[in-house]
């Protein structure tokens, strides 16, 4: 795994990060690119399934799948899978699954952080109820 820099590089050989074409500072197209490898299909098809499981990464596709689209949300969890894969082989790194319920409760708890800092900037304060 020393072939690849970071899980980055790794990522973007399997196919599976988007190409920006920019031109004059604008994106014109933020697409992967077709034709994977043989081994970023291998990550693609094992994200096929995940979104039917009660595991972190299946909420995580399935809220994915809900706001950009099944299509794009499989991509996103095939990335993410090939980032896990890399760090374990590379770093020696144990994957251990939260669960679908710690990460739905992390993306609220995000969720009102992001709420918090918009009504902040509108120079109102957020006050919880219950």
């Amino acid at each position: 795994m020393t072939r690849w820099p970071s899980a980055k590089h790794f990522v973007s050989w399997l196919g599976l990060s988007p190409q920006n074409k920019i031109s004059g500072g604008r994106v014109l197209s933020s697409r992967t690119r077709q034709g994977a490898t043989r081994a970023g299909s291998a990550f693609w098809m094992a994200a096929v399934p995940i979104s039917r499981t009660s595991t972190a990464l299946g909420a995580f596709q399935r809220r994915l799948s809900a706001r950009v689209g099944k299509g794009k949300a499989l991509i996103a969890t095939a990335r993410k899978i090939a980032i896990l894969y890399y760090n374990m082989l590379r770093y020696g790194m144990v994957f251990q699954e939260p669960g679908a319920l710690a990460y739905q409760q992390a993306s609220q708890e995000r969720h009102v952080r992001g709420l918090e800092r918009r009504v902040k900037a509108l120079g109102y304060q957020l006050v919880a109820t219950g």
